[in-house]
Formats: C-alpha cells, sequence, structure tokens
C-alpha cells in the first residue's frame, strides 16, 4: 500500500524530526478484544524513545535562563532513554554529557551514550535513595562540583511534564480526532503521563488515565493508601521507582495497577513478533495493561491509547536474550516443574514461605494472614510441618469466643498439607491438589521453600 511521503522537505538538524510519531493499531497481540487499541510509537524518534522529548526541552531551557553556556556540560542520572535524549541535543548543540546510570540497565544502553561520546559513570542498584553513592545523588554532587555543568533534574523539573503538554498529549488528540477515552502508560518520572493526562483531561474531563507499574515499585502503593512503603527489586527498566518525583501528579490519574517482570517481558516479546515493532520491557508492561483494560472496556466504540516508549534494541542482553529469560524464570522451561511454578508467583520484597509456629496464638496467626494477604498457612514445628490453618477457621473460632484469640494455634490447627519434592512436575502436582487438598509444600533436601495452592496452579493453566 503506497503512502505520502510524510517527510516532504529536507532537515536543518536531526532535533526536527523528534515528535509527531505515529499512532499504530495493534491487532494481534488483543486476543480478541473488541475495544481498539492504539500504540503511540516514541520508539520512531530519532534516538529511539519518548525521552527525546524532553531531552531538547530541558537544554534550551538551560540555555535561556543562562545555566547553560557554549562549551558546557550536561549531567543526569538517568536509566539510559533520558540520555540518549539529551546526547542526541548536546551533539547537535556542542555540549559534553556526564551521565550516571544504575548497574542494572543494559549493558546496550550504556555503550549506546558512549556511542554518543557521553562521560558514563555506573553506579549500584542496591542503595536507598538517601545513599551517597545512589544514581540520582552522584549526578547532583557531579553538577555542583563542575562550575560549566547544568544537572537536568528530569525527576523535578518541570520542563519535563510541560514537553509532554505541549507534544505528545496534542498528538494523541489530534491523530485520534478526539475519540481517546482510555490513556495508559508508565510513570517513571512521571513526566509523559502527567503531561499527557493533563492536556487530555483539558479536552475531555471523563477521559480516564489509567497508570501501570512494576511490582516493587513504590507508586500503586503511595497512589492507594498515601504512604511509601517498601520497595523491592524489579527487572524492567526506565519505569516505576523507589521515591516520589516531583514531576508525577497522582491528581490527573485515576487508576494505578501493578504489573509483573514476565508478563511486561513476555508482552515485548509478542508486541515485536505478532506486531512487527521492536520495543522494550516498558512498553510490555504498558501494551499488558492496556490489553486489560481494552477486555475490560468491551467496546468498539471507545478507544484506548497506550505508550511505546523505546526500541527494543536496547535489551538484546535481557529480556531478548533467551538465556536470560530462562535464568530468570521468565520462558517456560520445557519441564514445569514445582521449583518453576514457585518462581512464578513470587513478587520481589515478599515472604517465600508465610508459615507459623504451634506456639503462637490465633491473634498472631491472624495478623500474619492480613499483613501477607494470604488465605492459608502451614504450622511450621522447627521447620517441619506439624499442621495448617485457614483464614475461615480462625476467624470462626474467634468470633466463637474471643478468648480463643489467645490460644496456640496448634490447639485449633488441621492436618498438615502434603509435601512434594521441588523437582516433581505439573502433571503430578496436578493430581496432588485434589478437592480435598487446597496446598501442598514444597521442599527442597529438607527446606521447606515454598507453598503452592490450587488457585497458583489454576493461574498458570489459564496462562497468566
Amino acid at each position: 500500500m503506497t503512502q505520502p511521503p510524510p517527510h516532504r522537505r529536507p532537515y536543518d538538524t536531526v532535533l526536527e524530526t523528534i515528535g509527531w510519531t505515529p499512532l499504530i493499531r495493534l491487532r494481534r497481540v488483543v486476543d480478541g478484544a473488541r475495544t481498539p487499541l492504539y500504540g503511540k510509537a516514541e520508539q520512531a524518534n530519532p534516538g529511539g524513545s519518548v525521552k527525546d522529548r524532553i531531552g531538547i526541552r530541558i537544554i534550551e531551557d538551560a540555555e535561556r535562563d543562562g545555566r547553560l553556556r557554549p562549551g558546557g556540560t550536561v549531567v543526569e542520572g538517568t536509566s539510559g532513554n533520558t540520555g540518549v535524549g539529551l546526547a542526541l541535543a548536546a551533539a547537535v548543540k556542542g555540549y559534553r554529557c556526564v551521565f550516571v546510570i544504575p548497574d542494572k540497565m543494559s549493558a546496550e544502553k550504556v555503550r549506546l551514550l558512549k556511542g554518543y561520546g557521553a562521560e558514563v559513570i555506573v553506579t549500584p542498584s542496591a542503595v536507598e535513595p538517601d545513599h551517597p553513592d545512589y544514581y540520582a545523588n552522584v549526578a547532583r554532587r557531579l553538577a555542583a562540583e563542575r562550575p560549566d555543568a547544568v544537572l537536568a533534574d528530569q525527576f523535578f523539573n518541570p520542563v519535563n511534564p510541560q514537553a509532554h503538554y505541549e507534544t505528545t498529549g496534542p498528538e494523541i488528540w489530534e491523530q485520534t480526532e478526539g475519540r481517546i477515552t482510555h490513556f495508559v502508560a508508565s510513570a517513571g518520572t512521571g513526566g509523559t503521563i502527567t503531561g499527557v493526562a493533563r492536556f487530555l483531561k483539558e479536552k475531555d474531563p471523563s477521559i480516564r488515565v489509567i497508570a501501570g507499574d512494576p511490582a516493587g515499585s513504590i507508586f500503586a502503593r503511595y497512589f492507594a493508601t498515601g504512604e511509601k512503603g517498601p520497595h523491592a527489586p524489579y527487572k524492567v527498566e526506565g519505569i516505576g521507582n523507589d521515591k516520589i518525583p516531583g514531576t508525577l501528579d497522582f491528581e490527573l490519574i485515576d487508576e494505578f495497577r501493578t504489573i509483573g517482570d514476565r508478563e511486561s517481558f513476555l508482552m515485548a516479546r509478542r508486541v515485536t513478533r505478532e506486531e512487527g515493532m521492536f520495543v522494550g520491557g516498558s512498553t510490555g508492561l504498558n501494551v499488558a495493561l492496556a490489553v486489560h483494560v481494552a477486555k475490560e472496556v468491551d467496546d468498539p466504540d471507545a478507544c484506548v491509547v497506550c505508550i511505546l516508549c523505546d526500541t527494543g534494541e536496547r535489551y538484546l542482553s535481557k529480556l531478548y536474550n533467551e538465556e536470560w529469560m530462562r535464568e530468570n524464570q521468565m520462558l517456560r522451561p520445557e519441564r514445569v516443574t514445582a521449583d518453576y511454578l514457585l518462581g512464578t508467583k513470587r513478587v520481589p520484597g515478599t515472604e517465600a514461605l508465610v508459615s507459623v509456629p504451634p506456639e503462637a496464638t490465633v491473634r498472631e496467626a491472624l495478623a500474619l494472614i492480613e499483613a501477607h494477604n494470604v488465605s492459608q498457612m502451614p504450622v511450621l514445628s522447627e521447620g517441619r510441618p506439624e499442621g495448617s490453618v485457614t483464614e475461615a477457621t480462625l476467624m470462626s473460632a474467634a468470633l466463637d469466643d474471643p478468648d480463643n484469640l489467645d490460644r496456640p494455634v496448634g490447639e485449633l490447627a488441621g492436618g498438615p498439607f502434603p509435601v512434594v519434592d521441588a523437582t516433581v512436575e505439573i502433571n503430578a502436582l496436578s493430581r496432588r491438589l485434589t478437592r480435598d487438598v487446597s496446598a501442598v509444600l514444597v521442599e527442597d533436601g529438607e527446606v521447606i521453600i515454598g507453598i503452592l495452592t490450587r488457585y497458583d496452579l489454576l493461574h498458570h493453566l489459564m496462562g497468566d
């Protein structure tokens, strides 16, 4: 099919090609959803990501107010893509760049930044935000130490969301002819979702904005409770956070939902192989969430738009590396074992096995059940099973006689869950989880390492 030429005239610099990225309908990965779903293909920007939009804006803002002068240096703490956007603009304008990047980021991103001539400093990921080696703190210190340097400060720079308010939002509105009903994106700095949401809601306040958050990030919990809570490691790059950025406006977001690494990576691979667009893990998260939304809306007259954040070329050593995916339990192995199922259900930062000793009180057991959001627990003595308890049984006992709250839980425990070896395969596991057996304990050697329930098995068989 012949299309009219999109670039009818030459450009003075590559910076003029940033923006007006295509809006492309996703057809195969929606698995039959009736609601139209479109992806804003930000990998079509010259630097390969949505962050190209803010790189040039941040530099030009610093030029206008005199903070950045000829021959100066741009410093930033980045997961990679903002660095590329800044480096792209700096290369054209003649500035030096220094980027501080966490060590969990792909090797491709480090090489790419160096390819633009930037100085790259890699810092440890496993440090708290207030630690001096935290990547953003290192960047801030370097910017203060160098007299010719300016900190891009993407997490608190209002230019970040403003760039999307002035470009990405209007583009989506025009490309959908105002028909958009749902906007789906994830937040890292929050600049994209904040700027786009602000513009779209000014046009039509009924547009729903749904944010995706990696399992382990603090955003979804903070949105729901107002508390930051604990964070945990996760593999998806560039989105989620362990701190609250100033560029993220929670008031503009209608809903936050958590999506795990595995679902994000598998969807990214599907978008690449079924839609022909080579995308990264954050895009996989956005599309996975957008597909959920499209199925729930179930309306051919609605219109869901999500952000396709960057190119998959930056993740060849990770989510497009079969060995890495298997090592991180992101792909289903040829033999599905109890140990594999435990790995797929485990959320980073949570207990692998929640149990209670027989001498603990019913009150303590109920508190554990509530804290860990489980419905049943094994009773273990010196690491070996002695019984089991369920939320329903303990609550009934407490309601029948409040004095039961202070009885040892072992006195009210039912029989212990059966124990299976970590290497047992799914077919044998299915035979053990009968109507009368709701869960099994998984043993590796002499150590109980986890619990699998009928729900866990069903979750796997349904392909979730």
